[in-house]
């Protein structure tokens, strides 16, 4: 890549908006989130804070067995306690008994069969939440227990758990000669645990029915539209009789409030015509909403002498758990990213996503990708041992860069510096090594009052090669619309995409400020009377919401210039505004915005499509994606190789990100991705023996706190902009979720020479070879 091509930023400080010649306003400014001083102050209104007259409290009763017949439900018990209202199993349900956001395949209330741990049976509205819980456990229901099948791998032989089978999808990826062989041959197995989300707050909601019949449903919904759509196919009314009002969304990695707690919350105020309130617990969020895939993968790579891969065979079987979900679509990922960021000439890949009595299994930022990065880069570590390379080296030798195809036949089009990244991160200053004293025993892996010895502490570096998609893939029409208005010195964004934490409510004040000079920017709350801008999921607000406020406003200035170009007999083209300023290129015109509106209200309506995509054929190929992104990580760890407990020391990043669009905001989307890697690969994994969650809570399920998150060093942003992206911007939290854990399981095979076959990583699997 020339130089000319791409800008890159060397520094953290300079991502964090230090560089002099920053702007502080619009694109490139660090602009701070509007609704931070809210939730700093902890006066943010989340969605658990929502309030009513008349209000009603909602609970659930969910099934204490993970696979079971339902022979009879009693609710009379329930029904008849003082202070509850109403009572709804599946009989209650009026329109579609099913739902589901990419198969309707899950029972708004079970029915027959209970295909997983803590499924909804029945729901309960009453005047007191003590009461709701009290008369949902009053509630007496008859099971039959089965045998439940929670191996993904006996799924394939296992009688049929749903009425449309055990298999979610099959792709077999083709790409190549089977025959080719290399002289290096090696092979693993691995296995990726199930990664909860843990959404920020509460999963709540408020339900308030409307005199038409309809409901209105007040919830924190990344999805609002498609979540309205399938809560009326549910309620049997049309979808202009739901509303929903996004309200209150801390933040979100993946689906954020599953719709399995919003249809039985608009049943109850439908029955009851009262508004109800639903917070559920955290144990219901673990039992209720999706989770990552659980993986096993089964690699082989071919290689010649020199480090050059020949060829990639692997199978992989992603654990769909009791329903479809987007199972299909991150098994595509999956398989299509199975080779990685790499060259490789033939490929042949199984891929699979079966059904068990497992929770569900769904959108969790970097899925597919990231089970898959973790298993290719084991495989590159095992290559570079076998033939005597550095780790660094062999990945630089078949680096994938701009041209290359992939597996799936598809032509990398977009700009891929994956060389450049990995050169950054393998060049950057290594950190000092901690000094053997007592003031700095809270280096060690186990803290300051960890059990191990200083002499038992090993340092490992490893390396990691990551890629996402960005937007949806394989087909999927996505297309955003946004309305800009301008009136009286004062801007508005109309725009339907859910601020989630990614920061698109700053992007979009960012863009009006650059296009019209208008400071004053404001973005209107979220409902489903806008029109549709899809999921917050894959970048895609940055791209196809961004990319549709900026041509709404492109259409605002233009309507604003107009009326002045014509007055001086010029072209809106030689007009440009700046800080608030008109002025023409010969300095004839110069004047305010504010002048030039005269009073007048300006506003437009534009929507932005990217190009299509097609989905994979029956050889696993096609063009499926709109484009890519890519990360280089080295990690640094410590590893008490007698307890096997690690820390995590440093995180180098190098990123293609296309266009640093808020320097501040981008920097902390990045730590924020590093981190829930890092917990993905240390600590983050769901027990589900037998398909009973264990320990569903924050003590029993543990994340990474502000002690164990690492030092995040980013030391490469690299700008080459997508010239087919609105900004030229690439998506910039997925790929460091998707490569961190690979790269920290590497560092921890560099300090115990053990291979990590598992994420997350198991205390005896960090035992030193020679001590095991």
């Amino acid at each position: 890549m020339s130089n000319d091509a791409a800008t890159a930023i060397p520094a953290v400080d300079s991502i964090q908006g230090a560089r002099p010649d920053a702007p502080v306003h619009g694109i490139g400014a660090s602009l701070p989130s509007a609704d931070a001083p809210a939730k700093a102050a902890g006066t943010f209104p989340y969605a658990a804070d929502l309030w009513a007259e008349g209000l009603l409290w909602a609970a659930l009763l969910r099934s204490p067995h993970p696979h079971a017949r339902i022979l009879s439900v009693d609710t009379s018990a329930a029904a008849a306690m003082p202070g509850v209202r109403a009572v709804v199993t599946h009989t209650d349900v009026p329109g579609d008994p099913s739902y589901g956001r990419k198969v309707a395949d899950r029972p708004v209330f079970a029915r027959e069969l209970v295909r997983h741990h803590g499924e909804a049976i029945a729901a309960v509205a009453a005047d007191h939440p003590d009461t709701a819980r009290l008369a949902a456990a009053a509630i007496a229901v008859e099971y039959e227990v089965l045998e439940p099948v929670t191996d993904p791998e006996k799924a394939f032989a296992a009688e049929p758990l749903h009425p449309d089978g055990n298999l979610i999808r099959h792709i077999p990826l083709r790409y190549g000669d089977p025959d080719a062989h290399g002289e290096v041959v090696v092979e693993g197995l691995y296995r990726i645990g199930r990664q909860d989300p843990a959404p920020i707050g509460a999963e709540a909601g408020l339900a308030v029915p409307r005199p038409d019949g309809g409901v209105d449903l007040y919830t924190a919904s990344t999805d609002p539209h498609t979540d309205r759509d399938l809560a009326a196919a549910c309620f049997g009314l049309a979808s202009d009789q739901v509303k929903i009002v996004v309200t209150g969304v801390p933040g979100a990695t993946g689906d954020r409030e599953d719709p399995g707690f919003q249809i039985p919350l608009g049943l109850l105020a439908l029955r009851t015509g009262c508004p109800v309130k639903l917070a559920a617990t955290r144990e219901e969020s673990f039992l209720g909403h999706a989770h990552r895939h659980p993986t096993l993968l089964r690699y082989r790579h071919h290689a010649d002498p020199e480090g050059n891969l020949v060829k990639v065979e692997a199978q992989i079987l992603l654990d769909a758990g009791a329903y479809a979900d987007d199972s299909a679509e991150s098994l595509a990922a999956a398989v299509s990213f199975a080779c990685g960021p790499y060259v490789v000439p033939h490929a042949f890949v199984e891929g699979w996503a079966v059904r068990t009595n497992n929770p569900p299994s769904g959108h969790v930022r970097g899925e597919g990708a990231l089970q898959v990065c973790a298993a290719y880069e084991a495989q590159m570590d095992k290559l570079a041992l076998k033939l005597g390379v550095d780790p660094a080296e062999l990945r630089l030798r078949n680096a994938l860069a701009t041209g290359d195809i992939l597996p799936t036949g598809q032509t990398v089009t977009c700009p891929a510096p994956v060389a450049e990244l990995l050169r950054a991160v393998r060049d950057a200053p290594l950190p000092a090594l901690p000094r053997d004293t007592p003031e700095d025993d809270w280096l060690l892996p186990g803290g300051p009052e960890g059990a191990g010895e200083p002499g038992a502490v090993r340092r490992g570096v490893g390396y990691a090669l990551g890629m996402v998609h960005m937007l949806g893939a394989e087909g999927t029409d996505e297309v955003s619309t946004a309305t800009v208005k301008v009136h009286d010195g004062r801007a508005t964004v109309i725009c339907a995409a859910v601020e989630t934490g990614q920061g698109f409510t700053t992007l979009a004040r960012q863009i009006v400020q650059e296009t019209l000079g208008i400071d004053e920017v404001q973005v209107a709350p979220v409902d489903t009377d806008q029109p549709p801008s899809g999921a917050a999921a894959h970048g895609r607000h940055t791209w196809v919401s961004g990319g549709a406020v900026e041509r709404a406003a492109k259409m605002v200035r233009t309507q604003l210039l107009q009326p002045l170009a014509h007055k001086f007999g010029m072209s809106t083209e030689l007009l440009q505004i700046t800080d608030g300023k008109i002025t023409s290129y010969d300095g004839v015109l110069s004047t305010t915005v504010m002048e030039a509106m005269d009073g007048k209200e300006l506003w437009a309506t534009a929507q932005c499509r990217p190009h299509p995509t097609e989905p994979l054929d029956g050889a696993g190929q096609g063009d499926a994606f709109v484009g890519l992104a890519f990360c280089a990580i080295r990690a640094v760890v410590d590893v008490d190789v007698e307890l096997g407990s690690i820390r995590v020391v440093e995180m180098a990043v190098a990123q293609d990100v296309g266009r640093v669009l808020n320097p501040a905001q981008l920097a902390t989307r990045i730590e924020a991705g590093v981190t829930m890697g890092v917990g993905a690969a240390l600590t983050e994994n769901l027990r589900t023996p037998r398909g009973l969650v264990r320990h569903p809570d924050l003590t029993g399920y543990p994340l990474p706190t502000a002690l164990d998150a690492p030092e995040v060093r980013i030391v490469k942003l690299v700008e080459e902009r997508d010239v087919v992206a609105p900004f030229g911007a690439k998506p910039a939290s997925a790929v460091p979720v998707v490569t961190s854990p690979a790269a920290v399981a590497a560092a921890v095979r560099a300090a115990t020479g053990r291979p990590v076959n598992r994420l997350p990583i198991r205390p005896q699997a960090a035992v030193a070879a020679s001590r095991a």
